[in-house]
C-alpha cells in the first residue's frame, strides 16, 4: 500500500498512472529501478546491485559512528553518494558496501576481506577493542540496497514474525549465560561472537507485470532484501566454509604477545522471484511490523474527546455566560447602574496595559509563529509524501529551510506586537528576533557537536556544514526577518477596543485556582494529553531506529493540538478576568507553554524505561537533544495559545459598551 510508505491514496493514483519509462514524474526516492542480467544490460535496466552501508547505532548509547570505525570490510568510499543537509544534520553517512552483487547470480560463501589482529600490536589491539566495545553495547548495521533498508526478520514468542531495519555486529554472551537469544551454539560465557558472515535473500518481481507498461525478459525490480547474520569460525581463510556450525568465540581477554586472529568476512546471495507483491508496495512488510494503527486511532478517539470537552465548555461560556454577560453590561445605562459593574467589565482599562518584559514577549511570539507556521508546511508535504521514509533527509532538510525562509512572518508578527506595546527600541526588537531563539538552538546544538566530535562519531556535523548553516542563518533569516519588521513597524499601531486608564487598578487577592502559577500548572495538562500516545511513537523513531511514516495521524493529531491549546487558554483567561486579574499577557504565553514542561517530564520517563543509556556523553547529548525539542514546542504551543487569547479578548471587549 502506498499510503503506509507515506503517500496520500490520491497521490498513489497519481504515481502509479504516471509510471512510465520517462520518470520525471517520480518523487524524489520513489523512482523504481529495473535490474537485468549482465547479459542483458542496456539504458533501461542495470545488473550491478548497490549495497551501501549506514553508520551504526544503538539504544544504548546516543553516539552513532561509522561503518569503518568497527574495522570492517570496506568499498569504494570515494563513490560514496552525495548526502543532503538533513542526512548530514542526522548524522547518516551513507559508504558503498563491499559485497559484489550482480542481478539474478547467486552466490555462496564469498569472501569480502579478512582482517589480521597480533597480540603485540598496539594497532590490533586498539582495534580489537573498539570492536568488542560495539558488539558488547548491540550495536547494529544499517544496510541500504535500491533505497530500501535491509532488514533482519526473526519470530517473537506471540508467533509473528518481526522485520527491523537494522541487526546486530555480534553478541556476547554474559557470565550468567545471557545475551545471545539467536542460536544456542553462542553459549560460551565471556566470550564475543562477531557476525562475520551474511545470508541476503534479494526477492524481485519479474518484468513480466503488465502494469509496468514494458516487457523485460531475465529482469526485475527488488522489493525486499533480508539479511541473516552469523558467526562462523573459518580455518582457511583462502577457503572459506560458510556450512561449518562453529561459531567464532573470542574472548574478552586481549590477545597474547605472539597470537594471532583472523576473522573472515564471507557472504551469499540468493535471489528469490516473487510476483504477488507489487514494487508499489514493497515497504508494507516492514511498516506492518511497526506499531499498528489501532494505537493511532486510540490516540486520535483520546484526543477527540478531550477537543469535544473543551469545545463544549467554551459554547458554554460564549454561548450562556459571555452572551449574559454582554447583554447586562449593555443594559446599565444609569450612573447607579455603572456603580454595580463586576466581573471581567471592571478590567477594561486595564486589559490591554502593556506587560512587563514586553521586548522578550514579543521576540518569543514572533519566533513561535516561524515556528507554527514551518510545522504546519512540514506537515503538509509530508502528508503528500513529498517526505516519505524512501526521501532520506527530506523531513530534516525541508524544516531547516522553511525555518529559515520564514523569517520575514518572525520580524513582522514581533514588530506588531512590540509596537502594540508602545515600544520604540524598534532595532533590538528586530535583532533580538532573529538572533535569540535561533541562537538558543544553534548555541545548544553546536555544543551537543563538540560532545560528538569529542567522541570521533559519524553524528558530528562537519565544520563546512556548520558555517552552511551559519550562512543560512546571517545570510538568509537574519536580512527576512529585518524585511518582515520594516513592514510590521511601517503598519500603524493596532487599536485596542478599550482604551487603558493612566493608573492601575489594584488587584484584589485571588483564590488558589485563580492564581498564575496553578493555572500555568494545569493549563498544560489536556494539551499534553493529547499528544503524549503521539510522542512515543517520534521518539522511538529518533532514539531506536523505528520509521515513522503515519504522517496523516501527526497531522491531525497537531490540528488537535492548536485547538486544545487554544481553548484551553481562553477558558483560563476568562476565569482570570471574571476575578478582575487583568495580566494576561505573559499568563495566556505561559499557560498553553507548560505543555512544553510536561514533554519534557516525558522525555525523562522514555529515557528511563524505554532506553539503557548509562555513559555520561550519550545522557548530555539526549537531553540537549531534548532541550532544543523542548525549547522549540515551548514557542509553538506558547504562540498558539496567546494569539487565541489575544483574539478572544479583543472580542469580547468590542462587543461591550464602555463609558
Amino acid at each position: 500500500m502506498i499510503l503506509l510508505s507515506g503517500l496520500s491514496p490520491l497521490l498513489g493514483v497519481i504515481l502509479l498512472h504516471l509510471a512510465t519509462p520517462i520518470q520525471a514524474f517520480y518523487l524524489p526516492g520513489l523512482a523504481p529501478v529495473n535490474f537485468c542480467k549482465k547479459t542483458d544490460v542496456s539504458s533501461t535496466c542495470k545488473s550491478e546491485i548497490l549495497l551501501y552501508v549506514n553508520r551504526l547505532n544503538t539504544e544504548e548509547s546516543v553516539i552513532p559512528y561509522e561503518y569503518h570505525h568497527f574495522d570492517f570490510c570496506l568499498g569504494e568510499e570515494q563513490n560514496s553518494p552525495v548526502e543532503n543537509l538533513g542526512q548530514v544534520v542526522f548524522g547518516e553517512r551513507i559508504r558503498p558496501g563491499p559485497y559484489k552483487i550482480q542481478f539474478l547470480e547467486n552466490q555462496q560463501c564469498a569472501a569480502a576481506c579478512v582482517k589480521t589482529y597480533k597480540g603485540d600490536d598496539p594497532g590490533s589491539n586498539r582495534r580489537m577493542m573498539v570492536l568488542k566495545k560495539g558488539i558488547s553495547l548491540n550495536y547494529q548495521h544499517h544496510w541500504i540496497v535500491d533505497n530500501m533498508p535491509v532488514t533482519w526478520c526473526y519470530p517473537l514468542e506471540n508467533g509473528k514474525q518481526y522485520c527491523g531495519i537494522g541487526f546486530p555486529m555480534g553478541c556476547l554472551v554474559r557470565s550468567d549465560g545471557e545475551g545471545c537469544p539467536i542460536n544456542s551454539i553462542y553459549n560460551q560465557p565471556l566470550h564475543y561472537y562477531p557476525f562475520n558472515h551474511v545470508d541476503l535473500e534479494i526477492t524481485y518481481h519479474s518484468g513480466q507485470s503488465e502494469d509496468w507498461g514494458i516487457q523485460f525478459g531475465n529482469s526485475g525490480r527488488i522489493i525486499s532484501v533480508k539479511v541473516t547474520p552469523k558467526s562462523i569460525k573459518h580455518t582457511d581463510p583462502k577457503n572459506p566454509n560458510c556450512q561449518s556450525t562453529e561459531p567464532l568465540a573470542i574472548s574478552e581477554n586481549s590477545l597474547k604477545a605472539g597470537e594471532q586472529l583472523e576473522i573472515v568476512y564471507t557472504y551469499s546471495v540468493k535471489f528469490v522471484k516473487n510476483d504477488s507483491i507489487k514494487w508499489s508496495s514493497r515497504w508494507d512488510y516492514i511498516l506492518e511490523s511497526m506499531p499498528h494503527t489501532n494505537i493511532q486511532w486510540f490516540s486520535i478517539l483520546n484526543s477527540l474527546v478531550i477537543v469535544l470537552f473543551l469545545s463544549g465548555m467554551v459554547a458554554m461560556i460564549m454561548l450562556r455566560t459571555l452572551h449574559k454577560d454582554i447583554a447586562r453590561y449593555n443594559q446599565m445605562d444609569s450612573g447607579e447602574d455603572a456603580q454595580e459593574e463586576f466581573g471581567w467589565k471592571l478590567v477594561h482599562g486595564d486589559v490591554f496595559r502593556p506587560p512587563r518584559k514586553g521586548m522578550l514577549l514579543s521576540v518569543f511570539l514572533g519566533s513561535g509563529v516561524q515556528v507554527l507556521v514551518m510545522s504546519m508546511i512540514t506537515l503538509a508535504f509530508a502528508c503528500l509524501g513529498f517526505l516519505s521514509p524512501a526521501n532520506r533527509g527530506a523531513l530534516m532538510t525541508c524544516s531547516m529551510v522553511l525555518f529559515v525562509s520564514l523569517g520575514t512572518p518572525a520580524g513582522y508578527v514581533s514588530a506588531r506586537i512590540y509596537k502594540s506595546f508602545g515600544g520604540l527600541k524598534w532595532k533590538s526588537n528586530v535583532i533580538l528576533t532573529s538572533i535569540v531563539c535561533p541562537g538558543v538552538v544553534f548555541s545548544l546544538f553546536f555544543v551537543m557537536n563538540l560532545v560528538l566530535w569529542w567522541e570521533n562519531s559519524s553524528g558530528a556535523v562537519p565544520f563546512s556544514t556548520l558555517i552552511a548553516l551559519l550562512a543560512l542563518w546571517f545570510g538568509v533569516s537574519v536580512p527576512l526577518t529585518f524585511v518582515g519588521a520594516y513592514f510590521g513597524f511601517r503598519k500603524r499601531a493596532l487599536e485596542h477596543p478599550v482604551r487603558t486608564n493612566q493608573i492601575p487598578r489594584q488587584i484584589p487577592d485571588q483564590s488558589i485556582y485563580t492564581q498564575p502559577i496553578p493555572g500555568i500548572v494545569m493549563g498544560g495538562v489536556l494539551p499534553f494529553g493529547c499528544i503524549f500516545i503521539q510522542l512515543f511513537f517520534i521518539l522511538s523513531s529518533l532514539w531506536s531506529s523505528q520509521i515513522y511514516y503515519m504522517f496523516g495521524f501527526l497531522f491531525l493529531v497537531f490540528v488537535i493540538l492548536v485547538i486544545t491549546c487554544s481553548e484551553t487558554t481562553i477558558l483560563l483567561c476568562y476565569f482570570h478576568l471574571c476575578a478582575e486579574d487583568y495580566h494576561w499577557w505573559w499568563r495566556s504565553f505561559l499557560t498553553s507553554g507548560f505543555t512544553a514542561v510536561y514533554l519534557f517530564i516525558y522525555c525523562c520517563h522514555y529515557f528511563v524505561t524505554k532506553l539503557s543509556i548509562k555513559d555520561s556523553a550519550s545522557t548530555f547529548l539526549y537531553f540537549g537533544y531534548t532541550a532544543i525539542m523542548v525549547f522549540l514546542f515551548f514557542l509553538l504551543t506558547g504562540s498558539i495559545g496567546f494569539f487565541a487569547c489575544f483574539w478572544f479578548i479583543r472580542k469580547i471587549y468590542s462587543v461591550v459598551k464602555v463609558d
